[in-house]
Order: structure tokens, then C-alpha cells, then sequence
């Protein structure tokens, strides 16, 4: 398990549409990319990670959600959102623009097709905070981050806070030990 370091804002990857990825192609290859996956989401506490986000060019992303009983791991490949209904418009963060955080407009309910794990066909029908996570991987899957989706005010701001930060954020590595944690080993 190794925990990878995620792509920031301006990598080329980040807005690249990926096309569907053949399973039995990934199949042997999967329960390590999962694993490292899950380790560096784990790591920076995030709710869904897009393997684009970790410069691996697979139509796969996983999302580890709340829940009563511990957290749901959920790992979708090849997701399509097939259906979309409602409105809502939180705020929403993105492990590539570290820190920023924007009001976006997004469905309030879902439902998501896509390949499990096991290359089983799955449908996941998703509300709320569930559906704003799987509407910002499948984006990350299309080459889309969620500052595509601000207008008016709000993407005036973001392009400011942008070029603020972006330099720092090109400069973070979460597969480096950070200096408090360092100082612990």
C-alpha cells in the first residue's frame, strides 16, 4: 500500500475526458490501485477520489461515505449518471484545489451505473451529500472540476483564489510525510 500523491489544479490529466476502461484489462491490476486508493483518501480525509486525481488514466473513481454503521466504501468503474433529478447548491471542496471551497449547483438525487470491484454491473440510486460525491467524481472523470460548474461572482472569486494558491498547491505532495509527522517517526 503506498499513499499517492494527489494532481492539483493546472495538471493536464485533471481535464482529460478518460473513455470507458475494459475490465478484464485492469482486473489483476485493480486490488493494488484500490488499495493505494483507499490508503490516500483515508490519508487526506476526502469522501471520494477519481484515479485521474492520482495521475492514473482509468474511467475509476472510490467514495467512502458516512453512514450509521462506519463509513461505505464504494468503488465505481466506468460510472455513468443516468438519471438526475431535484436541485441543490451546497458547498463543495476538491482534493485538487486543496482548501478552496465554492458554492456549486448540482442534483439532489441520482441514480449511477456503473462495474463494481468485480466487474458486476451495479445501479446506485443516491441522495444528498451521496449524490453531490458521485456528481464530482464521474465530473473528474470527464475532465471537469467543480469550479466548471460556478457562474457570474462566484468564478470571478474562484480564479482569484486560483491564482493565489496555485503555486503553493503544485508544491503539496501527500505521499510525503508532512513536517509534523515527520517528527514523530
Amino acid at each position: 500500500m503506498a499513499i499517492r500523491r494527489i494532481c492539483k489544479y493546472g495538471e493536464d490529466i485533471l481535464r482529460k475526458k478518460l473513455p470507458p476502461c475494459d475490465y478484464a484489462a485492469v482486473k489483476k491490476g485493480l486490488p493494488a490501485l484500490l488499495e493505494d486508493m483507499w490508503e490516500t483518501l483515508t490519508v487526506v480525509r476526502g469522501l471520494g477520489l477519481a484515479a485521474s486525481q492520482i495521475g492514473v488514466p482509468l474511467r475509476l473513481a472510490v467514495l467512502m461515505l458516512p453512514d450509521e454503521k462506519g463509513p461505505q466504501r464504494i468503488v465505481v468503474i466506468n460510472p455513468v449518471i443516468v438519471k438526475g433529478e431535484g436541485r441543490m447548491f451546497e458547498e463543495e471542496g476538491c482534493l485538487s484545489l486543496p482548501g478552496m471551497f465554492m458554492r456549486v449547483p448540482r442534483f439532489r438525487n441520482v441514480v449511477v451505473n456503473a462495474l463494481n470491484e468485480k466487474g458486476v454491473e451495479i445501479e446506485i440510486a443516491a441522495g444528498g451529500l451521496a449524490a453531490k460525491a458521485f456528481q464530482h467524481e464521474v465530473d473528474h472523470l470527464d475532465g471537469k472540476l467543480f469550479i466548471d460548474r460556478l457562474t457570474g461572482l462566484a468564478k470571478i472569486k474562484a480564479k482569484a483564489e486560483i491564482k493565489a494558491r496555485r503555486k503553493e498547491w503544485l508544491e503539496m505532495d501527500e505521499s510525503k510525510p508532512q513536517p509534523e509527522e515527520a517528527e514523530d517517526n
